[in-house]
């Protein structure tokens, strides 16, 4: 056994070991943080526009985190599939709340706006895709989804993840207006994720 696959085997028992509901406590944390700086903290000069970024990009950094498990697997022998879903539903749950932020607290309920943002505002539109292609993946992520569709059915629909993660990286760059260093990684970050993916899928 290679020193890759023995450290490999130590790290997979050891998360074999773990149940999920830490992961899940673990994932709030960053966000819980956030709103009570935001509320309390009195730290951002725009503390909406701070929520609503922030949450966004927790939501592509655990999305992210979800495609590396697949890698670690393959390369590294490192077993963390139990925790891939925790990490998709984490990631639905702050683009869900990056998306209210923007909903009720940026826009506060002005419809007529809304309706235009979305239509007139690409990086809007590109987000606002991302969210519903990942609201028929977290409705379908439990067990008995699997055993409803067929495993081939249901794993055909998950792969919609790939487009998703490609948007929400694009979403992140437009938002900002300009190619930062760390959007630019994210999208890189994203391409090869996605790319490797393909190149299996393909293979198979």
């Amino acid at each position: 056994m290679t020193a890759i696959a023995t450290f490999g085997a130590r790290v997979s028992n050891v998360a074999r070991k773990v149940p999920t509901w830490p992961v899940y406590l673990a994932g709030m944390v960053p966000g819980a943080w956030l709103i009570w700086q935001t509320v309390f903290g009195g730290r951002y000069i725009d503390p909406v526009r701070a929520l609503e970024t922030q949450l966004g990009l927790y939501s592509l950094q655990f999305l992210l985190a979800s495609l590396t498990i697949t890698p670690l697997l393959r390369f590294a022998r490192i077993n963390m599939l139990k925790f891939r879903k925790v990490l998709g539903l984490l990631a639905f749950g702050y683009l869900t709340l990056h998306f209210l932020t923007w909903l009720f607290l940026d826009l506060q309920f002005r419809w007529g706006q809304i309706g235009a943002d979305l239509v007139k505002r690409p990086y809007i539109t590109v987000g606002f895709v991302a969210l519903l292609i990942l609201v028929p993946l977290a409705a379908t992520s439990w067990q008995g989804a699997i055993r409803r569709m067929g495993a081939q059915t249901w794993a055909r629909l998950h792969r919609l993840v790939y487009i998703a993660v490609l948007l929400g990286a694009v979403h992140f760059i437009m938002q900002e207006k300009v190619w930062t260093l760390q959007s630019i990684i994210y999208l890189i970050i994203a391409i090869l994720l996605v790319g490797i993916r393909l190149a299996w899928i393909r293979r198979w």
